[in-house]
């Protein structure tokens, strides 16, 4: 039976290009199928990639191969979404928090691909149901990191109500809403002011973007709770909902936003077994030292090297 990987990477930058051509050659010396996929497929909202999978022949495949930063993961994301065939990341970007591994140990990956030998870890993502004023259906999408909604233009706060479980919660005037997983907890959310969730967590995490409120703090409810985020009648501007900063779509005044935990989870191939934690301290180069035990083993530092000269004299006295 062939055994088969696709392999989706940037094909405007020349540094994946030539890491393709290497994956390419490695791969078939170890006997598999490559087919390549090379287009953007994220020009509408939603998930509208059946298609796209059949030609692609994402479903045959035994892993996606992803050579890139977190940018092309979230792209090959929307190939695999709804199938059960993993990603793996090899990072070609800065920080890669989604990638499984790194440039220069591409040749292990193909081999621990080659021998099965990885594990595929499951990551919850959120669903997105719009309803918008005048429209009888509602639109609907998914998020493996988060789904944003922002003012659509910069000179006026934008009105929102929150709601959990079809509950009013808070309203108030900001620039957006961030509703994250916790793959995403460490993305968009984490650069607003929200917390780090472990993978593990499952949860579904909300961040107001610069509130003009004396309540508007981080939120996590649990699997089995929604969020509604509504542009209030009152609001000077509309908004925007972005999924993953991909898929966006327009929201009229009136619009509704509601989130959860999706049914369905993204999979991904993985190849070490390191804790969370230390993929923290890695990815985000942490101080796992504090600036005061530094400072105070400087000061040590000096100090015995100080008694060893002096031990030096004497001996040499003696």
């Amino acid at each position: 039976m062939t055994r088969r990987v696709l392999i989706v990477t940037h094909g405007g930058r020349p540094e994946a290009v030539a890491a393709m051509s290497e994956a390419v050659e490695e791969l078939e010396r170890a006997g598999f199928e490559v087919a390549l996929h090379d287009d953007d497929l994220a020009e509408s909202f939603g998930d509208q990639m059946s298609a796209a999978r059949l030609s692609e022949g994402v479903a045959e495949s035994e892993v996606v191969m992803v050579l890139g930063g977190d940018g092309t993961i979230l792209r090959a994301a929307e190939l695999t979404h709804g199938s059960r065939v993993p990603l793996l990341g090899v990072n070609l970007g800065h920080v890669g928090f989604l990638a499984e591994s790194e440039r220069e140990n591409l040749h292990d990956a193909v081999r621990r691909v080659a021998a099965r030998d990885y594990v595929v870890e499951e990551r919850c993502v959120v669903d997105v149901v719009v309803e918008r004023p005048g429209e009888s259906e509602p639109v609907t999408g998914w998020a493996l990191n988060e789904a944003t909604v922002e003012k659509a233009s910069r000179e006026r706060v934008m009105e929102v109500g929150i709601g959990v479980d079809g509950r009013p919660l808070s309203s108030f005037g900001c620039d957006g809403v961030v509703v994250s997983t916790a793959t995403g907890s460490t993305a968009h959310a984490f650069s607003a002011g929200g917390p780090v969730m472990w993978p593990d967590v499952d949860a579904v995490l909300l961040v107001p973007l610069a509130a003009h409120a004396l309540f508007a703090r981080p939120l996590v409810i649990g699997p089995g709770s929604s969020y509604t985020v509504k542009i209030l009648d009152r609001s000077p501007v509309p908004g925007v909902l972005a999924c993953d900063g991909r898929r966006t779509i327009e929201l009229p005044v009136g619009s509704r936003v509601h989130v959860r935990r999706g049914a369905v989870p993204l999979r991904f191939a993985r190849l070490a077994h390191a804790p969370f934690t230390d993929r923290l301290v890695s990815k985000f180069n942490l101080p796992v030292i504090g600036w005061r035990e530094a400072a105070a083993d400087g000061a040590r530092r000096p100090a015995r090297a100080r008694g060893e000269a002096a031990t030096d004299h004497h001996e040499k006295e003696a």
